[in-house]
């Protein structure tokens, strides 16, 4: 098994998403990339920690590669906007690719400039590329939000609509 993390706005949203995926044993929704040991949702939602919202991901790479969770990853969010995925606004919302070797930080740069070489947006993608540093699992209760709270408001309007549109484009990629 490897590990990825990434960044890329509400970790409820991403969790959602990854934890479908063939090849994904575990995904853990969390805090990196701040100054505060043991970060509480609440100090980090003061955007003051330097932590951003993560999901750290358990996969076999055997039966996913880290360069098809990337496309996963830039397909799921607006990578170009700064520190803002829709209405989640605040560095703990940034878009990033926590690297955990020197292969992840090289595929993940050479993803990032083909991206932005290609144009598949009109903006420049802002997405961080930064080592990994220590994860900091979030409570219990963020933890299989979407699946334990899918009909409350917020899981049905913003969580729901990105599940269903990441099930169509990667219908190859599911579990079931």
């Amino acid at each position: 098994m490897e590990i990825a993390t990434f960044g890329n706005g509400c970790f409820w949203c991403t969790e959602a998403i990854f934890q479908e995926l063939k090849g994904v044993s575990k995904a853990v929704s969390g805090y990196m990339g701040g100054e505060v040991e043991n970060p509480t949702y609440k100090e980090i939602c003061t955007g003051t920690t330097g932590h951003a919202e993560v999901l750290q991901i358990s996969y076999n790479p055997s039966k996913i590669t880290f360069e098809e969770l990337l496309e996963v990853f830039w397909k799921t969010h607006d990578p170009t906007t700064l520190n803002r995925q829709g209405n989640d606004v605040g560095t703990q919302y940034r878009s990033a690719v926590f690297y955990h070797s020197d292969e992840q930080k090289e595929i993940a740069t050479d993803y990032k400039k083909k991206l932005d070489e290609s144009g598949p947006w009109s903006d420049p993608i802002v997405t961080e590329i930064t080592e990994a540093v220590t994860f900091y699992p979030a409570e219990n209760y963020h933890q299989e939000y979407f699946n334990l709270n899918g009909s409350q408001p917020y899981c049905n309007f913003v969580i729901r609509p990105k599940v269903e549109k990441f099930r169509t484009v990667f219908a190859d990629k599911l579990k079931k």
